[in-house]
């Protein structure tokens, strides 16, 4: 059976991630690319229940890709199910322009959800990002970045994934890729924190107010967390499992009821 290569994002179409993911993974199976049309960042693993999602197949850049109007995880479910209509061998979410660290990443970004939801379905998962200054981050469309070494490991996990599959109890492989790389790989976990959260409280024109959420970036890291190796050039690969149950003894929860 040839080997089924699901990519998808949370960039949207035009996105040279996207781009890039294609042309790292072409020759090691079948891929199909179905992504957002628009951009969804930020809206983590949420799934479009109350709505109906269109499908349209577009070519670019010469690459076929089928456009869902809805989320990430929404192109990955109609992915699966619909479009290769079998569980893939390997998805890749990404590659997302911009950092996702932390576990403020992992459960808000629309990048790592949809390997989340991949992992679900069954399949083994990547979700794949590239670091970015807070500048670049605003100017996506306008140009170019080097994806050459973020292709380059991609290619590299994805053929040994592909051969061995994923490491017992891992579902989904985080991977961030410095903005200057040393060449370095180093297996991380998730940092707890990577903005100190600050609300803008602003005014419109007719004086009405409303509220703009941003953060100011937290300085220190700590080593071994997935922070700490991408400021010191290293490429972070944090093992995650969909499974959210905290590893505690379930008798110190009763004993603390019963108190």
């Amino acid at each position: 059976m040839p080997i089924k290569i699901l990519i998808t994002n949370d960039d949207g179409l035009y996105s040279a991630g996207l781009k890039a993911s294609y042309e790292a993974l072409q020759d090691l199976g079948e891929v199909f690319v179905v992504a957002p049309i628009i951009q969804k960042s930020g809206v983590g693993r949420s799934i479009s229940i109350m709505e109906p999602i269109r499908v349209s197949e577009v070519k670019i850049n010469d690459i076929k890709i089928y456009a869902v109007e809805g989320t990430p995880t929404d192109a990955v479910i109609i992915g699966i199910h619909e479009i290769i209509g079998e569980i893939p061998n390997i998805t890749i979410s990404g590659i997302n322009l911009g950092e996702n660290l932390s576990t403020e990443a992992v459960t808000t970004s629309g990048t790592v959800g949809a390997a989340l939801e991949a992992a679900t379905q069954g399949s083994n998962a990547i979700a794949m990002s590239l670091e970015l200054s807070d500048f670049d981050k605003f100017e996506l469309f306008f140009r170019p970045f080097d994806f050459d070494f973020a292709k380059e490991i991609l290619k590299k996990v994805c053929r040994v994934v592909l051969k061995k599959g994923m490491p017992e109890g891992v579902d989904v492989l985080n991977i961030n890729i410095p903005s200057k790389p040393n060449g370095e790989i180093e297996i991380t976990k998730l940092a707890k924190k990577m903005y100190k959260t600050r609300i803008d409280k602003r005014f419109d024109p007719r004086g009405r107010r409303y509220y703009w959420i941003n953060g100011i970036e937290i300085i220190e890291a700590e080593k071994n967390t997935d922070i700490h190796a991408l400021r010191n050039g290293k490429v972070s690969i944090t093992p995650l499992t969909i499974d959210l149950t905290a590893n505690v003894d379930f008798n110190t929860i009763r004993s603390w009821l019963n108190e």
